[in-house]
């Protein structure tokens, strides 16, 4: 059960950008307003994740998970029936409230379900799982619908969800909520907005247009927000976010190796979905069924990394699953528009996916399982936000970086004779390229196809090498500062070492809920 707003938010991303074609050519928005479509839904994740967190330890886990699940179900009809970029944009913000709602209750609730160092790795290990499940079904079930239905309708496969788990939510999953909890302080959730969204909002134009005076000052206004913020969490008595939580060691770096991880997935992924679709020419299915093995390998390895970190330390766990990532990251630096520029890309993307698995798994372990039962939903959202924003950050950082370099190198190679309509279309993304060439002759459209396509492998190219390089320093980062935990095994034969996961106390009487719920 638990499972089910995880798989519906991975669906919710991987199907979105198989439809970036689609809806490009439906709405025709600007490459700008097709990076807030995608990236809105993530930042508003990460603006909310906190206040969301914090609502949930005071009103109750499981009335959280079902209010947003329906907010999520109504705000994805919104996003279905949009008839402009602005709607679309609109509707992608509500999802994100509706969306920051979830990941925390999931998280925080499976951490009083499951007590025990081993039984709550291993939950975790599949409810990180059941993120590789939905983007291993996204690209499948969103290819056949788009090959059959209008863009819009990838957004309704979350209706059925959120029914299901508004049905069997009440009977399956007990409540949870700290019963010594203050109320909710209403300037710590303004302040932490103000932090959060002009550093996002400041993030986002930096990348799209360089330093400029407005970004800055958002960035500089969002840290002294944050400063604010800070100090009167100190000062509470029940402040909205415990920030003794980041006194861990573990706790810390987990949410580093997270957010960087994170980083490099949201650009990445963008590239490859759209390389399969407009470069390598694959219909929305086929591109979907070219991503099932990677999926499936990520699904594997989500599952067996609890069962390594049982006999090896996590830090070491992570490391291997950040090289493996690394390596794939390399491997797609040597994609290009030729006959074996598929094969890189598939097989580079196979070990990202391979490699993210265990960084995801047992990140989320140690961030939840670091903090008291109390505190976990506060924890899980911390872990969420870091997970968001870095997705967020990536699509909007490296996609913007990726189209810099499209741009860049497609204005000097449109052969001289080319219509000025459809060479301002090229210079602005590969899908206006591709659609303001259908109507030219078979020749003129290649010769401006040809070096368009060429000019988007090398954004994907230098994509992935930045990719590679923050992997790198994670993996490095994992290694030194990790190396302190000890197996979860070893853990929970000995107790927690400083900074490790914390043994949790029993929980009380008829909380006990069985596995099954997941």
């Amino acid at each position: 059960m638990l499972a089910l707003p995880s798989i519906l938010l991975s669906l919710d991303v991987t199907l979105l950008h198989l439809a970036v074609p689609h809806l490009g050519a439906a709405l025709a928005p600007s490459s700008t307003e097709m990076l807030w479509i995608i990236d809105i839904y993530a930042f508003m994740i990460a603006g909310f994740l906190v206040t969301a967190g914090t609502l949930g330890d005071r009103i109750g886990r499981r009335r959280l998970l079902l209010s947003g699940g329906f907010a999520f179900g109504v705000a994805s009809v919104l996003a279905a029936y949009a008839n402009s970029p602005e709607m679309l944009i609109a509707a992608r913000a509500l999802l994100g409230v509706a969306g920051a709602t979830l990941m925390p209750s999931t998280l925080a609730l499976i951490s009083n379900m499951f007590q025990d160092a081993k039984q709550r790795g291993t939950a975790i290990g599949i409810w990180a799982a059941s993120f590789s499940v939905g983007i291993a079904l996204g690209p499948v079930v969103g290819g056949l619908m788009l090959e059959v239905f209008w863009w819009g309708s990838v957004f309704l496969l979350a209706v059925p969800v959120m029914v299901l788990l508004l049905v069997t939510g009440p009977v399956l999953l007990p409540e949870y909520k700290d019963e010594n909890a203050g109320r909710i302080d209403l300037a710590s959730v303004v302040l932490s907005l103000l932090a959060i969204l002009p550093v996002v909002y400041g993030v986002k134009e930096i990348a799209k247009h360089g330093p400029q005076a407005g970004s800055v000052v958002a960035i500089v206004v969002g840290v002294v927000f944050g400063h604010v913020f800070s100090r009167r969490q100190l000062r509470l008595d029940d402040p909205m976010l415990d920030l003794s939580l980041f006194r861990s060691r573990a706790f810390s770096v987990a949410l580093g190796v997270m957010l960087f991880a994170a980083v490099a997935m949201g650009g990445i992924y963008l590239f490859v979905t759209q390389y399969l679709q407009m470069v390598a020419d694959l219909s929305p299915l086929r591109a979907g069924l070219w991503l099932l093995p990677a999926a499936g390998l990520l699904i594997t390895s989500s599952m067996l990394a609890p069962i390594a970190a049982r006999r090896i330390r996590p830090g070491n766990v992570t490391a291997i699953g950040l090289i493996l990532s690394a390596i794939g990251y390399v491997v797609l630096t040597q994609a290009d528009p030729g006959d074996h520029g598929l094969a890189y890309v598939l097989v580079g993307f196979g070990f990202i996916y391979t490699g993210i698995g265990p960084v995801m798994g047992l990140s989320v372990s140690l961030i939840v399982g670091s903090a008291p039962p109390e505190k976990a939903g506060a924890a899980s959202a911390l872990q969420q936000t870091s997970s968001d924003f870095g997705l967020a950050v990536g699509i909007a950082a490296l996609g913007s970086l990726g189209t810099a370099i499209y741009r860049n190198d497609v204005a000097g190679n449109l052969p001289a004779d080319t219509p000025a309509a459809v060479a301002e279309a090229s210079r602005d993304t590969l899908a206006r390229a591709l659609d303001a060439t259908a109507d030219l002759p078979g020749s003129t459209a290649d010769g401006i196809i040809t070096p368009a396509r060429e000019a988007f492998a090398s954004g994907l190219n230098g994509v992935a090498l930045v990719g590679a390089v923050l992997l790198t320093a994670m993996t490095v980062l994992a290694l030194t500062m990790l190396r302190h935990v000890p197996p979860t095994g070893a853990a929970a034969r000995k107790g927690p070492a400083d900074g490790s996961p914390a043994e949790a106390t029993a929980p009380a009487a008829g909380q006990e809920a069985p596995a099954a719920a997941l």
